[in-house]
């Protein structure tokens, strides 16, 4: 049943496994809100192949993943997320629904060719279909508008990111572009 489902994941084919990563770029707003800190990190992502899933007409295949980080010489975890990454394959959509136990969760999608080894996703708050939703506390002082990534598969065996979570923090006028990047590689 695996080999099926991954034969159908499309693009997301190659994300299949877990992977780690430890030379991660994070850019953060600095606890007085208006500089930025640079986190070096290391990260685990083990994504497995699950699916398919019927919606009546609409059939999509996935990955359900789950991502720790953990800064350069510290033993405690300062990030994770879980969620999925989908493919419908009829409408060419790759997409990742992420939860991030701060309280936001994003539906990131986009339009992808099936054989890509190149792609970018994003969701918009306000955005019913591919958006972000918060709660309270984030929406007024650490508002997520935006989020992009893109994804770049070096073979069956390493994968980059490049993530851009744009934020409007209450006291600054301009937009902070929390960015995150990381190359990982297959350990499993």
């Amino acid at each position: 049943m695996t080999e099926e489902i991954i034969k159908n994941l499309g693009p997301l084919a190659p994300l299949a496994g877990t992977w780690e990563g430890d030379k991660g770029d994070d850019i953060a707003p600095d606890d007085d809100k208006k500089s930025e800190e640079n986190n070096k990190f290391r990260e685990q992502m083990i994504l497995e192949p699950m699916g398919p899933v019927r919606n009546h007409e609409q059939t999509l295949y996935g990955l359900r993943y789950s991502l720790t980080a953990w800064r350069i010489g510290e033993a405690d975890a300062f990030h994770e997320d879980r969620g999925y990454y989908l493919w419908d394959p009829d409408n060419k959509q790759a997409m990742r629904c992420t939860i991030v136990p701060r309280g936001v969760s994003i539906i990131a999608g986009g339009t992808v060719e099936p054989n890509a080894k190149e792609f970018s996703l994003a969701a918009e708050v306000g955005s019913e279909t591919y958006g972000i939703c918060s709660n309270k506390f984030l929406d007024q002082e650490f508002k997520t508008v935006r989020f992009e990534m893109k994804i770049t598969i070096h073979g069956n065996d390493s994968f980059s990111y490049d993530q851009d979570t744009q934020i409007k923090i209450k006291e600054n006028p301009d937009l902070f572009h929390h960015t995150d990047k990381n190359t990982l590689n297959r350990v499993g």
